[in-house]
């Protein structure tokens, strides 16, 4: 078949932080895209503010690179992928639209669960893949280990049907310093090239031009949206077969079956972080297309007179879900615009059209849904989103999607893998056993650190993360990531403590929290605004404690020689989205505003949760 040879489309996928993003920016900076001495941010790739915040990806986003490579001008289409398992949709989605996958494995670390993952799913498709072991220049940097590491994880994966993948090009490279090299470096060492070049030449060498039929007719397939204020939707696609051109007419091949011909209005190409219009586009080119308002991912663009779609993208089943519906406190509409059932749906409805791992069902109550997702952080991104959006909203606890399998209940369970000082290594150990936490293996590199790998129930893993840093005092390292569906386990208890709940509308004063922090941990300061069923602290016990958290000192015409000294305070733990969520018990949920997280009972009257108790215990 012929080939574009001056065109490459690759996907650059990795475990989190281990430099995908950095990588992507070292390569546009040596193939010209940005001037010299311009200012530009590290990890451009990272637009959002969240994804700056948070110092992770969360969109799956395409640039585009002209380099010359051996004597020939060549186009580099990169897709930046995220490291996070939750965002593998993102992963997914991006490999519909590439030939091969840059791999790449920190030096130290080495191959981790995501790697697992996104490897996977890139030998699944049966493309070829080149492994970059980044960050050489570590001093921790155990370069031989961790390649071997990789040919086991490798070795794993592969079946008889694509053995040719265990014949992968290494290259050692240190993305930060923009340095590559097909010559292993010594343990800390940079790269022997003094940039990218041999990488590069891996890539030209190793991933395959896009292949087309001679003559054959349109198809393009839709892997990414995107809106402009000006354009509207703009649908970013792959050309697979024949040329789409700029005000040409095409069959819209629609998910429900139907065929519509349309209009382009627009036709764009990307180089480096722009999109820049193009007349026409042929076999393997990554083009942004406008004028369908309605298109969706998945679906294809074909000639009018041959239509004939390619499959829609399949993406992995949620695990996790949460319900997402109307703010019903007595604080709700101080803070927020957007309050209304019609308007949350309709923002839900429309992460339903970018987001393919993401599902949204009907509840009991008409002002509520269930949101399901990979995992406790593509939701809590979401309504982050949200929030910033200004909407106010009532979030529940996180819980695991279940399924009847053989008549049986099974619940997911994830592989985790935690690095911690062996001084941890009991405590770690305790941990996963309350959670019904599996060893599978545990590795001691020598080096003081302990690698340990568990197969765990999902819902086990909801609010570990803090318990687990806390116990470590900040230096364990966890990561995990979707394994199987195994038959339920029974009642897993994750959180020893109670909850201090306000049992009166009013301000909190100092003087109440001065009398209240023997209790427990506080999470209000003075001057804050409570109502009956706020959770404003954690109880030292487990059971839940009604507390008066607004009462005042009264003033007397008694002086004393003590009167006037100051209540000293523990300063307040204040808890972010993702803190909150782990936090909250089952029968708690979660105030979200604009300025404000906010945990409640989802029974705000105290008399309301003591039947509800005791119906629990008559069940």
């Amino acid at each position: 078949m012929p080939s574009r040879q001056d065109l490459r489309n690759v996907a650059i996928v990795a475990h989190v932080d281990h430099g995908k993003t950095t990588m992507v920016d070292a390569m546009l900076w040596q193939s010209g895209a940005f001037r010299e001495g311009s200012d530009v941010n590290n990890r451009v790739m990272d637009s959002m503010d969240l994804e700056r915040e948070k110092g992770i990806t969360i969109l799956a986003k395409n640039t585009a690179v002209r380099h010359v490579i051996n004597g020939q001008d060549v186009t580099i289409n990169i897709i930046d992928t995220p490291g996070h398992a939750d965002f593998g949709g993102e992963v997914e989605r991006g490999l519909e639209m590439v030939d091969g996958v840059v791999l790449l494995v920190d030096a130290s670390e080495g191959p981790l669960p995501q790697t697992r993952f996104v490897l996977r799913k890139a030998l699944a498709k049966q493309m070829p893949i080149i492994v970059v072991v980044n960050k050489v220049d570590r001093p921790d940097a155990r370069i031989t280990e961790v390649i071997n590491e990789t040919y086991e994880l490798f070795m794993d994966l592969v079946d008889d049907d694509n053995a040719q993948a265990l014949d992968f090009p290494v290259v050692f490279a240190s993305a930060k310093a923009g340095r590559a090299s097909l010559n292993q470096p010594e343990n800390g060492a940079m790269p022997d090239s003094p940039n990218l070049e041999p990488l590069f030449e891996t890539i030209m060498s190793a991933i395959p031009a896009p292949t087309y039929t001679e003559g054959a007719p349109l198809q393009a397939h839709v892997t990414n949206l995107d809106s402009s204020p000006y354009l509207g939707r703009i649908a970013l696609c792959r050309v697979i077969e024949g040329e789409l051109v700029r005000g040409q007419q095409v069959a819209w091949c629609k998910a429900d079956g139907t065929v519509t011909n349309v209009k382009l209005s627009e036709l764009m190409m990307t180089e480096a972080l722009e999109r820049k219009p193009a007349e026409k586009a042929g076999p393997g080119d990554i083009v942004a297309i406008a004028g369908i308002a309605d298109i969706t991912i998945g679906e294809t663009l074909c000639d009018p007179e041959n239509p004939n779609p390619l499959p829609l993208i399949d993406v992995d089943e949620p695990s996790m879900s949460m319900t997402i519906g109307i703010n019903t406190s007595p604080l709700a509409g101080k803070s927020g615009k957007n309050l209304t059932a019609r308007l949350v749906k309709n923002r839900l409805d429309q992460e339903l059209i970018g987001n393919v791992s993401i599902r949204v069902n009907p509840t009991e109550r008409p002002d509520t849904w269930e949101v399901q997702g990979r995992g406790e952080l593509q939701l809590a991104v979401l309504v982050e989103m949200m929030r910033r959006e200004s909407f106010e909203l009532t979030v529940g606890k996180p819980q695991v999607v279940t399924r009847m399998i053989d008549g049986k209940l099974h619940e997911p369970f994830e592989r985790l893998t935690v690095d911690v000082p062996e001084d941890y290594l009991g405590v770690v150990t305790q941990l996963m056993g309350l959670r019904r936490g599996r060893m599978e293996q545990m590795v001691n590199h020598g080096t003081g650190w302990v690698r340990l790998e568990y197969v765990v129930p999902a819902r086990g893993l909801i609010g570990f993360r803090t318990e687990f840093l806390t116990e470590t005092r900040g230096t364990g390292m966890m990561h995990h990531v979707f394994d199987s569906y195994e038959p339920w386990v029974g009642e897993i208890r994750t959180r020893p403590t109670g909850s201090l709940v306000a049992d009166r509308t009013g301000a909190v004063t100092a003087y109440a929290l001065f009398n209240l922090q023997e209790r427990g941990t506080l999470f209000v300061s003075p001057g804050a605004e409570v109502y009956e069923g706020m959770v404003v602290g954690e109880n030292a016990r487990a059971d839940d404690m009604d507390v008066n958290p607004t009462k005042e000192k009264k003033l007397t015409n008694v002086r004393s020689s003590t009167g006037e000294e100051l209540e000293r305070l523990i300063p307040p733990r204040l808890l972010n989205m993702e803190q909150a969520l782990e936090f909250c018990a089952g029968d708690e949920c979660l105030e979200v505003t604009p300025t404000d997280v906010r945990i409640r009972k989802l029974a705000l009257t105290a008399n309301e949760r003591a039947k509800l108790r005791n119906k629990a215990k008559q069940g």
